[in-house]
Formats: structure tokens, C-alpha cells, sequence
């Protein structure tokens, strides 16, 4: 039995994790461990632990590590936490291989600690570029730090191999959160009335905006010209919570008071992956700056806006619209993004992203590599020419 020590740190990791958890279920020769840390264990943030065990997925450690704290420091001390954490729960018991996704300083803490232990690390999302955030460095950091790697393009897998790591290690599956979209179940206009207060048949706006933490002292201008823009948007408007990077808490605070000054709009702190998908689905817009938009977004051909920098780099579809941090700028994105004409443009689009296969791909690899000293020893892959081929 090969076991999976699978690392989950908030609601968005966790909602592309659960094809794959599902996957590994379904294999009679592997099992998983699942980490839960972060903002999972934060009241700030939802406590969205929740959602997992509703799920019915056994929770095997939990880690505790986020300060309630807005600042660099408060992040710098929790990654130090994180690491502590995990050490712990790795010298209890070792896995055979450890599963990470994305970017967070929350994952980068627990691929981190794995590396005393020897522990073969797989990494999902690797080689894609966010210039407007620290995750950008954190990213890469995991990649280096990692044995095997699951990009969701081709182009980022080339990538990758640009920065040294061997071919043989890297697997294009696409994005796993896209397999949620042949299982989740779309609820209906009186399920979301019910659980969250909204009518989704006046096709509300989506709102997602996390923290830009390459530009820290522009980030909550840049916040408040969007909901300025908002502001003059007469459609019902949906806020999500953003994540607990520095000044994420501050950004929460900004939208409630927007929130409770706008009858149109409502804060919903986690949706949870069938109502974030049911919304996807009939919203007239996504505005923001959250990877969704460019991910997931695509597969249901819904306009998004992408506000500042945060995502630069990212491969993107033709439903996005690129906007500075004006609020001009942005309202007459918004006012542009939820004309018919333009939907209509989107009908067919394919998501470069991936089809929805992607967690069969990455649980075949990870149950049949072996694991050995080909493996945990890395060579660096030495690139001739501009480009990388697989």
C-alpha cells in the first residue's frame, strides 16, 4: 500500500484536491493522509475543515500556524510555525510520497519541512508565472524543492524544464479543479436562496479580490477604485472572501463595510465547490483577480475581469479582460464584460487549462513511479537553445 500524504491548506486548494482524493480512493493499492492546515482551521476564515468532513474525508493532522496577523512579519512567523508543525507530524509517520499544490506560504511551509525527511514531494500547478505576488517565489521555490511535477499547460511544463528539472519528471494533466465540473451538483435557485441569500436568476456579478502582495501600499487603492466602479453597477453583487496573506484581513473589513452600505451585495466567507460552480455558471461577470477567473472560469465561457497585476504571466482564454487598478478603467471593463455581444463571442471557447481528466493522470504517475534513488536524487537538466521540449 503506497500512501499519499495529500497537504491542504484553504477552501481553493481543497476544491481542486477533491478529484484527486476521490481518485486515490478508488485505487486499491494506494490511500492518502490528509493534511489539513491553514486557513482551514481559521474562524477568520470560514473553518472550512468543515467542508472536508462533510465530504467524507478522514482528517489524518491538523496543523495550526496562521497568526491572526496582517502583516509581513505575522506571515513570516506563521511559514516558521508551519514548518515546526510539520516536522512534527513527519516524524510521527512518513509518507511514501507528499502531494502540494500552487503557491501558498502555507504549502511552501509543509513542502519544506518534507525535505529533511527525504520525502519525495509531487507538486501540482508548477511553472506558472503571478507577477503581482509573492506567490510567484514561492511557486518556484516548491518546484525546486520538488521530485515530480503535474503543470496544466504544456507551456509551463516547458517552464519548468527551464528551470533545471529533468523531463522525465514533469507530466502535463491540465487542472484538476476542472474534473469537478462532470461531478458537482448544480443547485438550484431556491438552494442558493436558502443557504446563501441570493437570487442567482438576476445573474449577479462574482467578486474575488485577494491581496497583491508585490505591491502592498497599492493594494487597498486599487480595492477601493473596484468597488467605487461596483458601486455604480446596478446588478446584484457577490463578494468572496479573500486569502490570509498581509492585508488580507484589511480587505475583509473594507468589503463588509461596502457590504453593509449596499443592498445589492452580499459576503458569502466559502461557498463551497457546488455553489462556487453553480454561481460560475449563471453569473453575468467574475470581477477580481483570483486564478479562478482564468482557470475555471473559462470552461463556462463567463466574462471576467482581471484587475492589476496580480495574475500577470498567466495563460488566459479570450474571457478575460485586462484592466489597470483605474476606476474608470475598471467600470468600463465591468460595463464591457456584461454585454451579451461579448458573451456571446465566448460560445465554443476551449479552456487551456485542461479537459477534466487531470486527477487520473496524476494518480497513474504517482502509483507507478518507483521510489528510489533515480527519484530522490535530482540532477539539474541542462537547457540548449531557447526553448525546452518534453
Amino acid at each position: 500500500m503506497r500512501r499519499i500524504g495529500v497537504v491542504t491548506v484553504s477552501r481553493s486548494d481543497y476544491g481542486l484536491f477533491r478529484p484527486v482524493l476521490r481518485a486515490i480512493e478508488q485505487r486499491s493499492d494506494l490511500e492518502f493522509l490528509l493534511y489539513v492546515s491553514g486557513m482551514h482551521l481559521s474562524p477568520e476564515f470560514g473553518c472550512t475543515e468543515q467542508e472536508i468532513t462533510e465530504d467524507g474525508f478522514p482528517v489524518s493532522s491538523r496543523v495550526e500556524m496562521l497568526l491572526s496577523s496582517d502583516s509581513p512579519e505575522g506571515m513570516s512567523i506563521s511559514m516558521g510555525l508551519g514548518c515546526m508543525g510539520f516536522a512534527q507530524i513527519y516524524a510521527q509517520d512518513v509518507p511514501d510520497i507528499l502531494l502540494v499544490l500552487g503557491d501558498r506560504f502555507e504549502m511552501h511551509a509543509a513542502a519544506l519541512a518534507a525535505v529533511p525527511f527525504n520525502i519525495p514531494i509531487a507538486h501540482i500547478h508548477g511553472g506558472e508565472l503571478t507577477f503581482g505576488a509573492i506567490d510567484d517565489v514561492l511557486r518556484h521555490s516548491i518546484t525546486k524543492i520538488s521530485h515530480v511535477h503535474f503543470t496544466s499547460t504544456r507551456e509551463y511544463a516547458e517552464r519548468v524544464i527551464q528551470m533545471g528539472e529533468e523531463p522525465w519528471r514533469v507530466t502535463v494533466s491540465g487542472a484538476p479543479g476542472l474534473d469537478n465540473l462532470s461531478t458537482f451538483r448544480r443547485l438550484s435557485e431556491q438552494e442558493m436562496r436558502d443557504s446563501f441569500g441570493m437570487d442567482i436568476a438576476a445573474r449577479p456579478v462574482l467578486v474575488t479580490y485577494h491581496p497583491v502582495t508585490r505591491e502592498a501600499d497599492y493594494a487597498e487603492a486599487q480595492l477601493n477604485n473596484m468597488l467605487a466602479a461596483l458601486s455604480s453597477i446596478n446588478m446584484p453583487l457577490i463578494f468572496t472572501s479573500p486569502n490570509a496573506d498581509a492585508q488580507g484581513r484589511r480587505i475583509i473589513q473594507i468589503i463588509r463595510n461596502f457590504v453593509a452600505a449596499n443592498d445589492n451585495a452580499r459576503l458569502i466567507e466559502n461557498l463551497g465547490t457546488d455553489a462556487f460552480f453553480t454561481l460560475l455558471e449563471c453569473a453575468s461577470a467574475m470581477v477580481g483577480n483570483s486564478s479562478s477567473g482564468l482557470i475555471e472560469a473559462p470552461s463556462f465561457a463567463l466574462p471576467v475581469v482581471n484587475i492589476g497585476t496580480r495574475q500577470e504571466g498567466r495563460v488566459r482564454a479570450a474571457n478575460v479582460i485586462d484592466v489597470s487598478g483605474d476606476a474608470k478603467a475598471i467600470g468600463e471593463a465591468i460595463q464591457a464584460a456584461v454585454r451579451p455581444e461579448f458573451r456571446r463571442q465566448l460560445t465554443g471557447m476551449i479552456n487551456p487549462y485542461g479537459d477534466g481528466s487531470a486527477a487520473t493522470t496524476i494518480i497513474d504517475k504517482l502509483e507507478s513511479i518507483p521510489i528510489d534513488q533515480k527519484l530522490l536524487v535530482k540532477r539539474f537538466h541542462h537547457v540548449s537553445g531557447p526553448g525546452a521540449e518534453l
